[in-house]
C-alpha cells in the first residue's frame, strides 16, 4: 500500500465529483506499526488531509508503543511543511516522551512549541509535572512550577491548584500542603484549592487532617460545596470509617448540601466494600424514593459489590434491570461484570459478555483485556491467554506495561521450554516498544531461558538491553 487510502476514486462521470473519503486513523495507526521505522516515511502520504484531530487520534492509538508513536509526530513536523502541529499534539507527545524518561525530548519539544509561539501552555507543565511526581520526584514537579514563568507560562491560580493536585494524587501530601501554606496566600486560595487538599489528606486516609482543612477553610471565609462534602465522605469510606461515612452523610441530609447521585453513589459503594450489602441495597432503592436518579456510575458500584460480597448471579439481575430501564452499560460496567464471572469460574459467560459489549459498540479496553489474560494464564489457559494478546496488537487497544507483565508471568505456570521461548520474545518485544521491565521480570525470564536450554535467545536478550543503555544488565555466563 502505496497511499494511506485503499480506495481510488472513480473514474466514471458520476464518480467525479466525490470527495476521498476521510482517513482512517486505525488504518494508518496499523500501517505506521506495520512499517519498519527506517521506512515509516514513505507510507505518510503527504496527500493525506492531516488534522489535529487525526494526529492526536494516531498518538493514543500508538500510545503504548511510544518509540513509533514520536517517530510518527517528528517524521510530520520535519518532513510534511504544509502542515503544523497543534498544541494538543505536541502535549501527547510530550507526555509519551516524558513517560519513556527521554527528558532531552521534552525539552526539545517544549522549545519547539515556543518557536512555533503555541506554547508551552500550562497544562503542558502539568503534563511533565504528573510524571515527575508519578516517577518518585516530586521535588523536580515542584521545581518545574515554580520555574514555569522562565519558559514564558506564568503561574497563577489554576496552575497553582493543579501542581497541588498531582502532588496529592501521587499521594506526596505532605508536600502538596507544605507548598498550600506557602503560596495560598500569593495565588488566593479558594475552594478548588482546598477541595483538593481534602482530597489528598483522604487519599492517604488521614480523615482527622482533611476535618482539619474542612475547617480551615470555614474560618477563611470560603464556604464548602457539595464536592467538598462528597470528598469527605468518600474519604471516610475509603478509610474503613464507615460509621463516620454513614453519620456524615446524615448530617449532609439535616443541613440540606443538596446531595446527589455522587453522594448516594459513594454510600452504596462503601457500605458494599464494607461488606454491609444489605445496607447498600437499601441506599441505593432509597435514592430512587427520594428522586434521584441512580446513574450508570451507581449501578456499577452495585455491580461490583455484589460479585465481591455478594453473589454474581444477583449482580447479572442489577446488570439485566439497568438494561431494561435503558440505561446503556460503559466499559467499567462490563469489566466488573466480566470480572465478577470469571472469578466465579464462569468462563463461558464471561467469554459471551465481551462479544456482548463488542456487539454492542463498546469497545474493550486495557483493563478488559488484562483481567481476562491474568484468569486465562492463572488457569494454564495460556493458548486462550496469547489469542487475546494478538488480538490487542491488531486493534485500536496495544498492550501496555501491565499487559507484558501478566503475560510474562502466565508463561511460567507451564513451566515449558517453549513458554519459555515466548517469555522471552515477549521481554524484547516489550523494551522494543520502550517499556522497562522490573528487574524481577527480568532476571526471571533470563533464568527461565537457560534453566531450559534456550541460551541463544538469552544472548540475545542481555545484546538488546546492553544496546539500550538499561540498567537491568545482570552478569551472566553463558
Amino acid at each position: 500500500m502505496n497511499r494511506l487510502f485503499s480506495k481510488s476514486l472513480s473514474t466514471s462521470a458520476a464518480g467525479a465529483n466525490l470527495k476521498p473519503p476521510p482517513p482512517d486513523s486505525a488504518a494508518i495507526s496499523k500501517l505506521i506499526l506495520s512499517s519498519p521505522t527506517t521506512t515509516l516515511q514513505s507510507p505518510l502520504s503527504s496527500k493525506t488531509p492531516w488534522t489535529p484531530h487525526l494526529v492526536n487520534s494516531i498518538l493514543k492509538r500508538l500510545w503504548n508503543h511510544g518509540p513509533k508513536a514520536l517517530h510518527f509526530f517528528h517524521l510530520l513536523d520535519r518532513h510534511h511543511h504544509q502542515y503544523i502541529h497543534d498544541a494538543s499534539s505536541f502535549d501527547l507527545a510530550i507526555d509519551i516522551a516524558a513517560r519513556l524518561h527521554l527528558h532531552t525530548t521534552v525539552w526539545s519539544l517544549i522549545r519547539r512549541m515556543r518557536s512555533l509561539r503555541i506554547g508551552p501552555s500550562p497544562k503542558t507543565f502539568a503534563i511533565v509535572a504528573e510524571r515527575f511526581a508519578s516517577a518518585g520526584k516530586p521535588d523536580k514537579a515542584v521545581n518545574l512550577f515554580l520555574n514555569m514563568h522562565e519558559h514564558g507560562c506564568f503561574q497563577d491560580l489554576a496552575s497553582f491548584n493543579t501542581i497541588l493536585d498531582v502532588l496529592c494524587k501521587s499521594k506526596r501530601v505532605e508536600k502538596a500542603y507544605e507548598l498550600f501554606r506557602v503560596l495560598r496566600g500569593r495565588f488566593r486560595a479558594d475552594v478548588v484549592t482546598y477541595n483538593v487538599i481534602v482530597n489528598g489528606w483522604c487519599l492517604i486516609k488521614r480523615t482527622p487532617k482533611a476535618l482539619e482543612v474542612l475547617k480551615e477553610m470555614v474560618e477563611r471565609g470560603i464556604n464548602p460545596n457539595l464536592t467538598t462534602y462528597n470528598t469527605m465522605l468518600k474519604g471516610f469510606f475509603r478509610a474503613g470509617q464507615v460509621r463516620q461515612g454513614w453519620e456524615f452523610f446524615l448530617e449532609m441530609k439535616k443541613r440540606n448540601c443538596g446531595i446527589d447521585v455522587v453522594t448516594y453513589t459513594t454510600v452504596v459503594h462503601g457500605f458494599g466494600i464494607a461488606g454491609e450489602v444489605k445496607r447498600a441495597k437499601n441506599v441505593f432503592d432509597e435514592m430512587i424514593r427520594e428522586g434521584v436518579l441512580p446513574s450508570v456510575a451507581t449501578h456499577n458500584a452495585l455491580i461490583q459489590v455484589l460479585c465481591k460480597k455478594d453473589s454474581v448471579e444477583n449482580a447479572v439481575l442489577v446488570f439485566e434491570e439497568m438494561l431494561r430501564k435503558g440505561y446503556e452499560p460503559n466499559v467499567t460496567t462490563y469489566n466488573v461484570l466480566i470480572r465478577g464471572l470469571f472469578h466465579a469460574g464462569e468462563f463461558t459467560r464471561g467469554e459471551e459478555l465481551m462479544r456482548r459489549m463488542e456487539k454492542d459498540g463498546c469497545e474493550p479496553n486495557f483493563q478488559t483485556y488484562n483481567m481476562m489474560i491474568r484468569y486465562y494464564s492463572d488457569c494454564s489457559e495460556v493458548e486462550k491467554a496469547l489469542g487475546l494478546f494478538e488480538k490487542m496488537g491488531s486493534g485500536g487497544c496495544l498492550p501496555n506495561l501491565d499487559t507484558y507483565n501478566i503475560l510474562i508471568s502466565g508463561m511460567f505456570v507451564r513451566k515449558r521450554s517453549e513458554d519459555m521461548v515466548v517469555a522471552g520474545k515477549l521481554l524484547l518485544e516489550m523494551v522494543e516498544r520502550g517499556f522497562i521491565p522490573r528487574k524481577f521480570t527480568f532476571n526471571r525470564v533470563l533464568n527461565g531461558l537457560l534453566l531450559t536450554g534456550n541460551q541463544a535467545l538469552a544472548k540475545e536478550i542481555l545484546r538488546s538491553q546492553s544496546k539500550s543503555g538499561s540498567r537491568l544488565i545482570r552478569k551472566f555466563r553463558l
